[in-house]
């Protein structure tokens, strides 16, 4: 019984691990159409350029548009130059 409740506890300890892991702040660029993603200067808001895909980036914040859609605020991951905010399920985190 003993034995059971450790392979259990180990078991749940992997499942609450992996949303942490899964939040990492390094990024790609992953847009799956191959054209340049959009970054904005809100979420869903003005266009202000674009990023090509395959960009290291660094995810400095999340938040939503008024439609509930996820997005990410990204800064260049080797210049560390503020980009704007990009829509979240373009960009792949590991």
């Amino acid at each position: 019984m003993v034995r059971v409740a450790a392979v259990t506890l180990v078991g749940a300890m992997f499942v609450f691990a992996a949303p942490a892991q899964a939040q990492s702040d390094r990024c790609r660029v992953m847009d799956p159409t191959g054209t340049p993603l959009n970054v904005r200067d809100a979420p869903n808001g003005a266009v202000l350029g674009a990023v090509r895909n395959g960009t290291l980036v660094t995810r400095v914040r999340s938040g939503e548009d008024n439609r509930g859609r996820p997005w990410v605020y990204v800064v260049d991951r080797e210049s560390g130059k503020p980009m704007g905010w990009v829509i979240r399920e373009f960009v792949a985190c590991f």
